[in-house]
């Protein structure tokens, strides 16, 4: 049995290259907007552990004998209030404002650490900075929710 030389030599990058698909921007788009529908489909609902006791007693450091009584507000209902106080003053809410787009142009940030992102993946066009987070990128995140 002889093993050819073009095996054994050779680019690992142009190997592995091959394995890889890249996909068409629709399948971007598609790919986006199912991660979009997820992120938004998360639940707003109260944490079910918060009112766990705890073992060991808080210490109390006022000795005032008087309870406040507050109750903090949902993000719905923050939004609410402000859309009603919006339309009776005649201004615009916080949901509903805009501004105007900017001269410069946009920032590209790496997916994976924040940094600015100088390179675009070839599968899902997901933007990362070096080969360290294009490792992570491609371990991890790359084509996840694409179906």
């Amino acid at each position: 049995m002889t093993i050819s030389k073009s095996t054994l030599r050779g680019s690992n990058r142009l190997k592995e290259g091959d394995k890889r698909r890249v996909v068409d921007e629709t399948s971007r788009k598609r790919r986006q907007r199912k991660v979009m529908e997820l992120l938004e489909s998360d639940n707003y609902h109260d944490d079910p552990h918060a009112d766990l006791v705890m073992s060991k007693k808080i210490p109390r450091f006022d000795d005032s004998l008087e309870q406040r009584s507050t109750r903090t507000k949902k993000r719905n209902q923050l939004v609410d209030e402000d859309r009603a106080e919006a339309e009776a003053n005649k201004r615009v809410s916080y949901m509903d404002i805009q501004c105007e787009e900017s001269p410069m142009p946009p920032r590209h940030f790496c997916a994976v650490c924040g940094f600015l992102g100088h390179y675009s993946c070839l599968s899902c066009g997901t933007r990362f900075c070096c080969i360290r987070c294009m490792d992570t990128h491609a371990d991890t995140r790359c084509l996840k929710w694409a179906a």
